[in-house]
């Protein structure tokens, strides 16, 4: 491998080279013992005229090929969801083609390993009024999906969030949504890093009150609810609520901070995992949790634990723009031929983020092709200026 200028975080320029080829097999290397969903990213066309900023053009077909590449490691994946820039450059009818697109491959490779984002993205929080606007805008994606085959995962409303006047109006939303559900759902608790129009949903900042709302909601409908996935960063919120959680209903960690610790689990339980760093580990993560289902803790973190601090860098605040080291290591590996992205969010993370996601990426051994990687990161550094 040829030698790289990388920017270091001070702004100094210093000699590197990826190392070896990732160790990680591209293919299911043995089962899984924890429910493990990734949630993936959409590829753009960068071909299509149009205006980046505000009109989402999908390169369908390495799309779905990167679904079949998260299937064949043995994931399920999490479609249309936040890492899919759902609300954040991918509009509801982009989201709605490809949860069916998507949805129809799974049927096509003869498995079910797939949930799609059920929200009320259509209805802007502007013109939202009452409740009943929430619901109804739910009502009709609920139906789109169910229509289209795939289970749901019903995702935090921007909407609800606005027009909620106390918890109440949680417990009457969810109520409502989760009695009509033809079957389970996995409930999503997206923290305000992750998207400040999220702020104090359940009707309240206080954590462990937000919790208890939730646990409510489950308990009054506890077979209409397959899990929980929370995405707050904290791990002991996700271990204390974990433990409360009724018997059947999953914990899915949403924490890319401490995923490896609570997929592990403790004496008293483990969590199962929808993760959007799933997407960019993915052949590590497939193989620590075959080690995990072996019972080989040593193996699991040895694979695991070195995606954490990448993982860490990715979703550092602002962690709503993760997604951009999400879709830069998909490109760097060789899944798209470009580092373009729905909404022009390849913008949105500096050259020294990204450098420093390179350094971490090669780290943890996740670098598929070092001599392609390297073609591919000179690019983008001369891009910004740097020879």
């Amino acid at each position: 491998m040829s030698e790289l200028q990388l920017p270091t975080a001070d702004g100094i320029l210093e000699p590197f080279r990826f190392g070896d080829a990732s160790p990680f097999p591209a293919t299911a290397d043995g089962v899984f013992n924890r429910v493990s969903f990734a949630a993936a990213h959409v590829v753009s066309d960068p071909l299509t005229d149009n205006d980046p900023w505000l009109d989402a053009a999908i390169d369908w077909d390495t799309t779905i090929a990167y679904r079949r590449h998260l299937w064949g490691l043995g994931f399920s994946v999490a479609e249309a969801m936040d890492t899919a820039q759902r609300g954040m450059g991918l509009d509801w009818p982009n989201a709605l083609e490809l949860i069916r697109r998507a949805t129809d491959a799974a049927k096509a490779d003869g498995h079910r390993k797939l949930a799609a984002g059920v929200g009320t993205d259509h209805l802007d929080p502007t013109n939202a009024r009452t409740v009943n606007d929430v619901i109804a805008a739910y009502e009709t994606q609920m139906e789109a999906v169910e229509a289209a085959g795939a289970p749901i995962i019903l995702m935090a409303s921007r909407a609800l969030a606005k027009v909620a006047k106390s918890a109440d109006d949680y417990r009457t939303v969810y109520g409502r949504l989760l009695g009509q559900a033809r079957e389970p759902v996995i409930l999503h608790w997206l923290g305000a890093m992750f998207d400040p129009a999220l702020a104090g949903y359940w009707g309240t900042d206080d954590i462990p009150t937000a919790m208890a709302i939730a646990l409510d909601v489950i308990a009054a409908h506890p077979d209409k609810v397959d899990g929980i996935k929370i995405s707050l960063l904290e791990e002991r919120w996700e271990v204390e609520m974990r433990r409360q959680l009724p018997v059947g209903v999953r914990m899915y960690t949403g924490d890319d901070f401490n995923f490896a610790d609570l997929i592990f689990g403790d004496e008293q339980g483990h969590s199962d995992a929808l993760l959007g760093i799933f997407d960019a580990i993915a052949p590590a993560a497939a193989a620590a949790l075959a080690k995990l289902a072996a019972d080989d803790e040593a193996g699991f973190r040895a694979a695991l634990e070195p995606t954490v601090p990448l993982s860490r860098l990715i979703f550092e605040a602002p962690t709503r723009f993760y997604k951009t080291g999400i879709v830069f290591l998909a490109w760097l590996n060789g899944h798209q031929d470009h580092f373009t992205m729905v909404g022009g969010q390849e913008s949105a993370r500096s050259v020294i983020h990204l450098s420093a996601v390179a350094r971490l990426a090669d780290a943890a051994g996740l670098i598929v092709d070092p001599d392609a990687a390297t073609a591919r990161l000179k690019t983008y550094l001369a891009l910004h200026g740097i020879a």
